[in-house]
Parts: structure tokens; sequence; C-alpha cells
């Protein structure tokens, strides 16, 4: 697809502009750092052409400002892909700031391609030269950095082993009917047991506690019997129809297309039936490594991190380090559920290369702790370490430092960090992803500390463009 590196402005662009139409002053400043900073379209640019022959031959498609600024748009005012595009082509302000102008918005599935093609490495790479652009323009200095670790859900249902049973016939059935539909002579022997499937999933669903100890068991056996039978028909089917070719080339390519998909689930129903028949029939203690809390999200993790009313998460434990200014300086997608007190040394030394010195003051909660932790943020020439002891009985000089006024004045410097999730979390969008896959979902939580460090920098040069009015009066 061939991308302009810009849009052009036509006569009616000329005349709003005539007219006074202005952006709003947050987007405005936003627009104004982006065109200053054009070294970040580039990177946008690169991932758009990525995987192309001859990126400048082909029809036109949304150009690397576009898809920049719609991307960070989508995020700011969290919206889903639906209602970006209906914003950008009811309103001339948003074409304005989106470099749409009065050309012709595609529709919301282009916004959706064109996002996916962004990688999550370019995003960090963008967070990071977003930070160093607020430093050389004096907008943070990073003499404080605060921590903390949340977490991200994936879009999944609450995992049950009767339910992700249910789930592997369900969808293999599925796959097997449109199978059916593409083949010339069909399928053969493929028994449908879905309805079958779902009475006993919803037994087991309904059952009262009483009736556990009695019918549990024999309903489970009965589910577990289904789903092999499901998997293992699924499974005759490839074998019986690997030869099977049709007329249509595009037809050949569902064909296969849907083959690999009965592939895919059928292996992953193999993980479904044997978790389901270790835990439940035999009893035994999967580790939770070792366990599948879907058939759709497979990256998901089980995260326990002690809260009382969500004792049990699903989804990804983010790490976030956040400015005295309000700047993510830091983010990372973690893997399983690490303990906190892991996070320190990086951090630091991550801080270190982008400001060149450590923070004076290091903040965090107790999950942090350690007495390694505490001594290498001294050693690093940290002045103030603000982490509270986690367990065992304090000493009297851990006691009376953990009364003072300065540490305390840091454990209130560190709430603040609570108030950033929420923000990243309710304005933009980063509580639940309903994207597909390990790779989006990292690009979801980039997308939000991109969008969170963008306002936070219009925000310091806004107030930054005020205190030098004020002085000029």
């Amino acid at each position: 697809m061939t991308r302009a590196a810009s849009s052009q402005v036509s006569f009616a662009d000329l005349e709003f502009l005539e007219q006074g139409v202005r952006l709003e002053p947050m987007l405005k400043v936003i627009s104004d750092f982006l065109d200053d900073h054009g070294h970040l379209i580039d990177k946008v640019r690169r991932d758009l052409n990525r995987g192309l022959k001859n990126p400048k031959t082909g029809r036109s498609g949304l150009t690397a400002q576009q898809v920049l600024r719609s991307f960070v748009l989508q995020r700011v005012k969290n919206w889903n892909y639906r209602e970006l595009r209906e914003r950008i082509a009811d309103g001339y302000t948003l074409r304005r700031f989106t470099h749409f102008y009065s050309g012709l918005v595609p529709k919301h599935d282009a916004f959706n391609r064109a996002f996916t093609r962004l990688t999550p490495v370019t995003l960090e790479v963008i967070n990071e030269l977003l930070v160093e652009a607020a430093v050389a323009l004096g907008l943070e200095n990073g003499k404080k950095l605060r921590v903390d670790t949340t977490v991200v859900e994936t879009d999944i249902h609450h995992p049950t082993d009767n339910t992700l049973l249910w789930d592997t016939v369900r969808v293999v059935t599925r796959l097997v009917g449109n199978l059916d539909n593409l083949l010339p002579q069909g399928v053969p022997g493929f028994t449908n047991r879905s309805r079958s499937a779902r009475r006993r999933m919803q037994e087991i669903q309904r059952m009262k506690p009483q009736e556990r100890n009695r019918r549990l068991l024999p309903k489970y056996r009965e589910l577990i019997h289904t789903t092999e039978q499901v998997v293992g028909n699924a499974r005759e089917v490839l074998k019986k129809t690997e030869r099977v070719s049709s007329i249509d080339v595009m037809t050949e390519i569902a064909i296969k297309a849907i083959r690999a998909e009965i592939g895919h689930y059928c292996s992953l129903g193999d993980r479904v039936i044997d978790q389901a028949r270790r835990r439940v029939l035999d009893k035994e203690q999967v580790p939770n490594e070792e366990k599948i809390f879907s058939i759709f999200e497979t990256h998901t993790d089980l995260i326990k991190r002690g809260k009382i009313l969500k004792p049990v998460e699903f989804g990804h434990k983010v790490y976030i380090a956040e400015s005295a200014r309000g700047l993510i300086t830091q983010y990372r997608v973690l893997d399983g559920n690490p303990t906190d007190d892991a996070h320190v040394e990086s951090s630091l030394k991550r801080h270190q290369e982008t400001f060149g010195d450590a923070p004076r003051v290091y903040s965090a909660d107790r999950g942090f702790f350690s007495k390694d932790n505490i001594e290498h943020c001294r050693n690093a020439g940290v002045e103030l370490v603000c982490i509270p002891q986690r367990g065992g009985k304090k000493t009297a000089a851990q006691a009376s430092y953990e009364k003072s006024p300065t540490f305390k004045e840091g454990q209130r410097f560190r709430a603040g960090i609570e108030g950033r999730i929420s923000v990243l979390f309710r304005g933009r969008g980063m509580k639940r992803c309903l994207a597909e896959g390990r790779e989006r979902f990292e690009l979801l939580v980039g997308a939000a500390v991109l969008a969170n460090n963008l306002m936070v920098i219009a925000r310091l040069l806004i107030e930054k463009q005020k205190r030098r009015h004020r002085r000029a009066a």
C-alpha cells in the first residue's frame, strides 16, 4: 500500500482555518509536539511498511501520521474502532488532529488493520523517545521515582474445567461444520455432540453443594468422554479430508486455514482434557504454569496478589515506574506472577540510563522490600529509600525511620502511582484487553502509556507557557 508522507490541505480546509476553527488546547499541544518530533512518525512508518515488497506501489492507505495520531486519539478518548471512525468523520477538529482534513475517513476495520501492524517494541521505543524529549525540554529531571505493579485482565470468562471442556467441544464442532460447508462432498463421519456437552456443563454449573459429592465425578467423566470423542472425531476428519481439493483457489485457501484451526484447537483440547482429569478425577494439584485458563487467550496467567476483593485475577502483571511529574518512564508486561522485589535493581539501572543518575527519592510499597534492595538503592546513590519493611520484627532504627516525616512524605509521593494506574484503567482503557493475542495485549499497554505520556507532556508545556506569559506580564 502506498502511504504518502503527508495529506494535502484543500481550499475547504483553508476556509475552516480562516473562520477560526481550532483544536482544543490539549490536542493542539500534542499535535504540535508530534510535528516537532518527526522521528516518531518514522518508527511508525517502518512498522507499516514491514513485510511489503514495494511500499511505494499499490493502492493508497493510511499515512504514518494518520495512524499514529488516530492511535493516540483512540487511547486518549478511550473509544472503540467504530466510535473512533465516527467521531473523526463527524468533527473537523479531529479530522485536523488526525491529518484527514476534508478527505475520506476509512471504515473502522482499516484502523484496526493499521494499528495491528504496529509492534510493542516500536511503542516502547517511542515512549523512550518521549521521555528523552521531555528531559530535553526541561519538563522532567528524574529526581524522584515511584514504582508499582498492577494486573491487566485478558478477555476471558472465569475458567472452570467444565466450561473449558465445553469451549473445546463447541469451537471444534463449529470449525468442522465450516469445513463441511466448504468441501464439495462434505465431512464424513463426524457426530455433533455439542448438545450433550452443553447439558453436562450446565448440570455441573447448576449443581447444589449437597449434590456434588454424589454427582460431580460421574458428570465430569461424561463431559470428558464427550470432549475426547469430539477431538478424536475431528482428527479423523482431518485425515480423511487431507487430499480433498477444491476447484476454487480461494476456497482451497479457506479450507487450509480451517484445517489448521481445527488442529490447533484439538491440541488445546488435549491439554484441557488432561488438566480436567488430573484436577477433578485424580484430585491432583496441577501447578499454575502447567494450567490453561482459556483456549482463546492461551497466554493468560493466574495471578494472586492477596487482594481481599479480588483474590484471583486472570491476565498479566504489568510493572510501571513513574516520575514526579507524571511521566511513565518504564513499563513492562511480565510473565507469570513474579514477586515485586525482583524489579528494584533493573528499575534503577534503567533510570540511570535514561537520566544519567540515580533518583534522589525511590518509593515503593512493601512488596518491593528486601535487605538487598535497600542496600542496592543506597549503593546506587539514592538519598531517600522509601520502602516499608515487609514481615519480621522491625528494629528500633527501622521503626523510627518509618515514622520520620521524610519517610512519610516519600510514602505520600508513592501513593500517587495508584492514581496513575486508575487513570490508565478508567481513562485509557487498560483495565481489560479486548484484543486477541499476547502481542496485541502488549500493544494496548504501550498505547495507554503513550497516550498518558503525551497528555502529561502537553499539560507541562501548557503550564510552562502560562508561567512564561505571567513573567512577561
